[in-house]
């Protein structure tokens, strides 16, 4: 049996389609919303646990900073704790315990001869807010050594915190409360 091999007629090729849809396009869109709603949320975490994560570093400097100052220079200084109305700072200064304090403007204010060297504030508005167990901390300039040992806690909006413990050698141990800043061991 002879059969002749099928044959038609080849269908005319369908043109490229351009562009996007608009049921594509509102998949994206519902996509991008979703994906971004979840992110906003961490990045701002993020940001709070970085300031944090600075404020501890700084402060930590700001310790092995005074204590060296003390010894080179053979006078006391001391780091002095102040909070009022949401604000915390904290203040390098000369003198005693209570003879500086944080200003409302965000500058040191001293009396009975006593100057500040440096100032770090933390406004009410501020992602990470300051406290300590302690007044103040004096820096002996003939042993090196720091009077009385201290517990400073940094800690943010988002109970994220960093508690940075001085001993009586002026060194800085610090930890995180349940372990709430990656990177720290747990208190």
């Amino acid at each position: 049996m002879n059969t002749a091999p099928f044959s038609r007629k080849p269908m005319p090729a369908r043109r490229a389609q351009r562009g996007v849809t608009l049921v594509e396009s509102t998949v994206v869109v519902a996509v991008l919303a979703v994906t971004s709603t979840l992110a906003v949320p961490s990045l701002g975490t993020f940001k709070g646990r970085q300031a944090l994560h600075g404020a501890a570093a700084e402060f930590e400097t700001d310790v092995q900073h005074v204590r060296s100052l003390a010894v080179a220079g053979n006078a006391a200084l001391r780091i002095s704790f102040d909070a009022r109305d949401g604000t915390s700072c904290y203040i390098v200064h000369s003198g005693a315990s209570g003879d500086c304090e944080c200003g409302p403007a965000g500058e040191a204010l001293c009396r009975n001869g006593a100057q500040a060297q440096r100032m770090v504030g933390f406004p009410s508005a501020g992602s990470v807010a300051l406290s300590a167990n302690v007044r103040s901390i004096v820096f002996d300039p003939v042993r090196g050594t720091s009077t009385p040992t201290a517990t400073v806690r940094f800690t943010t909006q988002g109970n994220a915190a960093v508690h940075q413990v001085v001993n009586i050698l002026g060194r800085v141990r610090s930890c995180s409360p349940g372990q709430s800043v990656p990177g720290y061991k747990a208190c």
